[in-house]
């Protein structure tokens, strides 16, 4: 699955993922609340804002990346993809498919 953005569509990624035969899913760029690494980035971003101090470098900006990345519970993040079959009955039932927009 990936959400369409170009160099997800360039001619090397889709020549490898084909060399590899990666089986793909049809997936519309605007789905995230099927997709359930926006909601994992969503929360790392809210972690990250609540902290007092913003680095001011872009090392220190990976560190703190990093560090809020390790402080994430890995039970929020299973709960978050065992949410699936709800979020897509609720497509389902408000549309008839399984992509929300």
């Amino acid at each position: 699955m990936d959400d369409n953005a170009r160099p997800h569509k360039t001619r090397l990624v889709r020549s490898y993922i084909e060399s590899e035969t990666i089986p793909q899913m049809a997936w519309p760029a605007i789905s995230q609340d099927l997709n359930p690494i926006e909601h994992v980035w969503n929360m790392l971003g809210r972690r990250f804002a609540g902290r007092s101090v913003q680095p001011g470098t872009f090392h220190k900006l990976q560190q703190a990346l990093l560090q809020e990345w390790a402080l994430l519970l890995q039970q929020a993040i299973n709960d978050t993809i065992a949410s699936m079959p709800r979020r897509c009955q609720a497509c389902i039932s408000a549309i008839g498919y399984h992509i929300c927009y």
